[in-house]
């Protein structure tokens, strides 16, 4: 098993990057295979002309929201490729692609599509995993539990400690006891099975210093 992606979860509570010139705390994961890099950020409602420039996440400005502008305000999003898989990054707080792709055309899975997504919801938890395996559907799971599917995915969560006991299964008592000395290394555990699945590895330095590049994408 490979640690490649393990970092993020290990570092979901650690709150805002807004210090850093990348990311660091709080990131959520898009990933996809079966599209593009630029097909699927423009999905998500990037700019052609930011990604054409493929501008350095640190060199990136969020522009300041003035009061009674009505534009959309905007997030970072940085990005790259491994393997077979696009993934894209985000530290505002959700994935872009989790709140957009049941109402938004251009974000729905298509049949010939996978994506995995790992959603901390600040705004709105509880933090969630998405899986569109391909089939043009999507299935959600709770962090501690699995998409229910009976995939590989659902397997490496398995495997990794991603799947918590429920009440019915062990009771009240013995279910508690597990989150209790578990809970904590969830988030952790949930990356170590994304990471496995997909055979990810996201350099922690690069993105922590900001050295991939990023668009900016209107919040939903």
């Amino acid at each position: 098993m490979s640690d490649g992606i393990a970092w993020i979860g290990t570092h979901s509570t650690a709150g805002s990057s807004a210090a850093l010139p990348g990311m660091l705390g709080g990131i959520s994961l898009t990933c996809a295979r079966g599209i593009g890099a630029d097909e699927l950020l423009i999905a998500l409602g990037a700019d052609l002309d930011e990604l054409a420039d493929r501008t350095p996440c640190r060199d990136l400005l969020v522009p300041a929201r003035r009061p009674g502008d009505r534009s959309p305000h905007v997030n970072r999003a940085m990005y790259g490729t491994c393997g077979e898989w696009v993934y894209v990054l985000e530290d505002w707080g959700t994935a872009t692609w989790a709140t957009g792709y049941q109402k938004v055309e251009s974000m729905r899975p298509a049949p010939d599509e996978e994506i995995v997504c790992v959603t901390l919801n600040a705004w709105s938890p509880p933090q969630r995993i998405i899986h569109a395996p391909g089939d043009g559907s999507a299935r959600q799971a709770e962090f501690g539990q699995d998409t229910g599917q009976g995939s590989a995915l659902d397997a490496a969560l398995h495997a990794t400690g991603a799947v918590f006991p429920s009440i019915a299964e062990v009771g009240e008592a013995a279910a508690t006891a597990h989150f209790e000395e578990h809970g904590p290394r969830l988030p952790e555990s949930v990356f170590t099975a994304v990471g496995d699945y997909c055979d990810l590895s996201i350099d922690r330095t690069a993105v922590e210093a900001g050295d991939l590049p990023a668009v900016l994408i209107p919040m939903i």
